[in-house]
């Protein structure tokens, strides 16, 4: 305790104002300096005898009439003042004039005169050669002193972390982290084993030195890590990888024995390294070669991990990234990152959770249902959960209400899936009844088509940047595996917009040019990367180059196989348009009808679609093509149950 006050004393000692700023205090320090010896250094010791007396400044004119007048002893002649000593020990100066004939007067008064040098070789040198010098230096000097105490490490203090680490203990706790039970089941053991490493070290078991977090951006993997130190009680470092890049060589590598010595010094501690794929990508894989400054980063991190006993000194690692496919086989090695822990999309029950986890904080109405808006958010990550509630609350508080209701958590899940609604946007009657038969197209074959996803909305709106309309299917629950005869729905339905117009406006526009592009990505995947055709065989034609990112594929294959790739991809399109054109001209009255209701009430939902669809298919006496709606209920009961469980 004494030693600390003694600290925070000298520490209030060095916070003056001349410690602050000692660059001001030396520029004051050698102005006075300067002006001391200007006003000091006077003109009358330049003379080699000293003028004595009081000082008059007189005109040229005046100057000669007191020589004329012999009212001064002697003259003294500069090269830019006259001086004369006059009676009463008044000294008479005034400003040089070229004058031929003052001499001439002076010789004629008999009054001795003589010239002066007004400068001094000494202050000349001073303020010329020595001066300036030492107050550049010094103010380098202090500069560099300066950079180097706030920083610390290295040249201008660029080798040193302290500045990039943000160090903490987290109040985050596991209760605070839904949706990725199996993931807190992994790192469980971590806390456990900072909380009681007895319990492990008489057993002779030995904790992980390292835990490589992999997943999708937004799954809340950070969060994770945090939680892991809140359970733990211990203290957190956490730093982006790309910090430790420098334009410097050896940077890098200075930082990260900075870290792993803070880390030490505060043990038993965790070190969190975000997106560790800037630092930790496989050596040997940049076409140029060579031991660049990444690498050199790269292996004092292998260095450290390896440098520390984990017994003496529990120092975890836990880092994070979304591309686990480009990280070198060194770091992932048993020793350093033993264990990977997938932290991935939550399914239906853990978007119920965590969505009630963000509720906490934000006033519900009664009418709210987490399960109706958890099937609406399939796919998304806890991140996009969270900014869902927080676009629902932003959305409630713009309406004045008092709580948030379940229209509103609506309204963000569009927003979020499909973009801004732009009511403001002005559709004229051509392109809205064009975009009314596209969205009705879309919602009738996905509808109709076995193994497609239901409609949820369908709406003339626009929305987004380029959106008119939108029809918004989700399906109830992840998908982690898609058949054959479900991609080809989705084919179908990419095209139902385009033949909808074919057939009931009789000329297609613009509006299909995404739904094309789509449709012609899956039919090529399933050639190149599922085998699901005779094209190629059992044979991959392409490559996923990102597990968890929507990046580029690698293709390998000759031109050849490229052309009946072409043929194929172009015949199993028209093969379906025409399908498609066929069940849009059988269900001709039911198309009419959905765009009716639309034009009345812009939006519709999946229940109303598939009301006027059965009740056109009676009326036509048309079996029906509709999945039986108790069995879309019996399967929203089973989730509802599994939900509660």
């Amino acid at each position: 305790m004494e030693q600390n006050q003694q600290n925070n004393q000298n520490n209030n000692n060095n916070n003056n104002f001349f410690n602050k700023n000692p660059i001001f205090v030396f520029a004051i320090f050698a102005f006075v300096i300067i002006f001391l010896f200007r006003t000091f250094s006077g003109d009358e010791g330049m003379m080699g005898e000293n003028l004595r007396g009081t000082t008059q400044q007189v005109g040229y004119s005046e100057l000669k009439s007191l020589i004329t007048s012999k009212r001064v002893n002697k003259v003294y002649i500069g090269q830019t003042n006259i001086k004369a000593q006059g009676e009463a020990n008044v000294v008479y100066t005034a400003r040089k004039v070229n004058d031929p004939n003052l001499i001439t007067i002076l010789d004629a008064n008999e009054i001795p005169y003589s010239s002066y040098n007004e400068s001094n070789a000494f202050t000349d040198v001073l303020f010329s050669w020595i001066i300036p010098p030492l107050i550049f230096f010094g103010i380098w000097f202090l500069l560099i002193t300066r950079m180097q105490k706030n920083v610390g490490g290295g040249i201008l203090g660029v080798g040193s972390s302290k500045k990039l680490v943000n160090s903490e203990k987290p109040k985050v706790k596991f209760d605070d982290v839904a949706g990725v039970e199996e993931a807190k089941e992994e790192v469980q053991e971590i806390v456990d084993y900072l909380k009681f490493p007895d319990k492990y070290l008489r057993l002779g078991a030995k904790i992980p030195k390292g835990i490589l977090l992999v997943g999708p951006p937004g799954t809340g993997k950070t969060l994770l890590a945090r939680a892991v130190a809140g359970e733990a009680s211990v203290p957190f470092f956490s730093i982006s990888a790309s910090s430790f890049i420098e334009m410097f060589v050896g940077v890098g590598a200075s930082r990260v024995r900075d870290l792993f010595e803070t880390a030490k010094k505060e043990a038993p501690s965790i070190v969190f390294i975000d997106e560790i794929d800037a630092i930790g990508k496989s050596r040997g894989s940049s076409p140029m070669g060579g031991n660049d400054e990444r690498e050199q980063t790269l292996n004092q991190l292998l260095s450290e991990m390896d440098g520390f006993d984990a017994d003496k000194s529990p120092v975890i690692v836990i880092a994070a990234t979304n591309r686990p496919e480009i990280l070198d086989a060194a770091l992932l090695r048993p020793g350093r990152f033993d264990r990977q822990v997938l932290v991935d999309k939550p399914d239906f029950k853990g978007r119920c959770d965590i969505l009630r986890v963000h509720m906490k904080n934000v006033k519900l109405s009664p009418d709210v249902n987490v399960e109706d808006i958890g099937r609406l958010t399939t796919g998304l990550a806890g991140a996009d959960l969270e900014n869902i509630i927080n676009e629902a609350a932003l959305l409630a508080g713009r309406n004045s209400k008092e709580f948030i209701e379940q229209k509103d958590l609506v309204e963000a899940v569009e927003r979020a899936i499909a973009g801004l609604e732009k009511k403001s946007r002005r559709v004229n009657q051509k392109e809205k009844r064009i975009v009314a038969y596209h969205e009705c197209g879309h919602a009738l074959i996905a509808e109709i088509t076995k193994g497609a996803k239901k409609v949820s909305k369908v709406s003339i709106i626009p929305r987004g940047l380029a959106a008119l309309g939108y029809t918004l299917n989700t399906p109830e629950e992840n998908k982690f595996l898609m058949q054959k005869h479900e991609l080809l729905a989705e084919v179908d339905v990419l095209l139902g917009g385009r033949a909808a117009e074919e057939v009931f406006i009789k000329e297609i526009s613009t509006g299909a040019s995404n739904d094309l592009e789509r449709a012609t990505d899956i039919i090529k995947a399933m050639v190149s990367m599922y085998g699901m055709s005779e094209v190629a065989g059992l044979m991959v034609l392409e490559k996923q180059r990102n597990t968890f990112l929507a990046g580029q594929t690698i293709k390998d294959y000759s031109d050849k196989m490229a052309e009946k790739l072409d043929n194929y991809v172009r015949e199993v399109l028209e093969e379906h348009y025409k399908g498609v054109l066929d069940s849009l001209r059988t269900y001709s009255g039911a198309i009419e009808n959905m765009v009716k209701a639309l034009y009345e009430e812009e939006t519709i939902e999946g229940k109303k679609v598939r009301e006027i669809i059965a009740e056109f298919e009676a009326n036509s006496g048309l079996n029906s093509r509709l999945e039986p709606i108790e069995n879309e209920q019996e399967s929203q009961n089973k989730d509802e149950k599994s939900a509660e469980i």
